[in-house]
């Protein structure tokens, strides 16, 4: 956030917002929305439309929309990198040259930003209709009936029926097992809030080079 926050600050008077979605349950994402103190607007998601709507499979994602509401660039990673994928699980350290890679990614993003934000359709990062189109990715019958069951689960969860949700939840994540913010719902959380448990580094193991 603090990333978001100095580009918001650098950009506001260009007509640029940044609008934050934490997709999580309020009692988690809320302390590190105030922790963050943003002066842009921070949503809680607990249900997932935004992802439902623009097919996001985890976080961070951005979605670039113009001042017409055309989505400029769709769905894509923020900046960011599975630099901790490198991390010593022992002592929770990254090696140097990884961390210098993940700075200079997520340096070059936030300059394209600021790019089509002073440059607009003018900028080299700004996709026309077609392009934002082609790179547009569509959910299939079987994404949109996980999207379905992930809300029943999280509907029967708000209806104390625990048991009966984690069911509906499991099974979306097995429809969907590219949606890490699904699976993030349902799983162990630390005392952070966070799944970054044994489940989380083997599902992380399993996905070898992806």
């Amino acid at each position: 956030m603090p990333v978001w926050q100095s580009l918001f600050g650098e950009m506001k008077d260009h007509g640029f917002t940044v609008l934050a979605v934490a997709m999580d349950r309020p009692e988690t994402a809320r302390p590190w929305i105030e922790a963050a103190a943003a002066t842009y607007p921070c949503l809680i998601d607990r249900d997932h439309y935004v992802a439902d709507l623009y097919n996001m499979v985890n976080v961070p994602q951005a979605v670039w929309i113009d001042e017409e509401g055309r989505i400029i660039r769709p769905p894509e990673t923020a900046g960011s990198m599975d630099a901790f994928r490198a991390m010593d699980r022992g002592t929770f350290t990254i090696p140097d040259e990884v961390m210098a890679e993940r700075n200079r990614v997520k340096t070059q993003y936030f300059d394209a930003v600021c790019d089509w934000v002073r440059r607009g359709s003018g900028s080299v990062h700004a996709m026309n209709a077609t392009r934002a189109t082609e790179k547009l990715k569509l959910p299939d019958a079987t994404i949109a009936e996980a999207h379905a069951r992930f809300h029943l689960g999280r509907y029967l969860l708000r209806e104390g029926r625990e048991a009966e949700a984690q069911v509906q939840m499991a099974e979306a994540s097995r429809l969907h097992p590219d949606s890490w913010a699904m699976w993030r719902q349902a799983a162990a959380k630390d005392t952070r809030g966070l799944a970054s448990g044994p489940e989380f580094w083997k599902r992380v193991d399993a996905l070898g080079s992806r």
